[in-house]
């Protein structure tokens, strides 16, 4: 049987959770929401310099297809508003400049992303979102399409030098 001491220790313990359970949820959005936008911009990052090592080859009117390229590696992004707001439209933005005739390629991507609850607030309250309460993230990436030798030299023959 229990006394009435023990009644009242599991009833502050029960309090006692339920001030430290909210505190506890927050403290797991505030991991969470970081973690997540740093997994959207590696694999942002990563679609934009493989994206500008493919630009960098491709000729006249071949844009479309790296950006298809680029796209299909964007894919690996979750189609979740809170890692890509999708439902109200793709907001996925991919911008390509340059081909192998320019002396660089460079590659733009951004999304917006709905931050969780609570985190929005902050996010508002921080100015940290767009018109639509999403956080913009956006990621560049710029290549040289020809190696510093080939710059420097002119003749065939001392291309082959540099293999040799």
């Amino acid at each position: 049987m229990s006394s009435a001491s023990e009644k009242r220790q599991q009833g502050q313990a029960t309090i006692e959770a339920a001030f430290a359970l909210p505190v506890l949820m927050v403290l797991v959005l505030l991991l969470v929401q970081p973690g997540i936008l740093l997994y959207d911009r590696v694999v942002m990052a990563g679609a934009a310099a493989e994206g500008c090592r493919v630009l960098a080859t491709a000729g006249e009117g071949e844009s479309q297809q790296c950006q298809d390229y680029i796209m299909r590696r964007l894919s690996a992004v979750p189609q979740a508003d809170i890692f890509h707001v999708h439902t109200t439209g793709c907001t996925w933005e991919v911008q390509l400049d340059g081909n192998e005739a320019a002396p660089t390629a460079t590659v733009r991507i951004s999304t917006e992303v709905k931050p969780l609850p609570l985190i929005d607030c902050a996010v508002g309250l921080l100015g940290l979102c767009n018109e639509r309460g999403n956080v913009v993230l956006a990621v560049e990436a710029t290549a040289a399409t020809q190696p510093d030798w080939v710059e420097r030299q002119t003749a065939p023959s001392d291309w082959i030098r540099q293999w040799v």
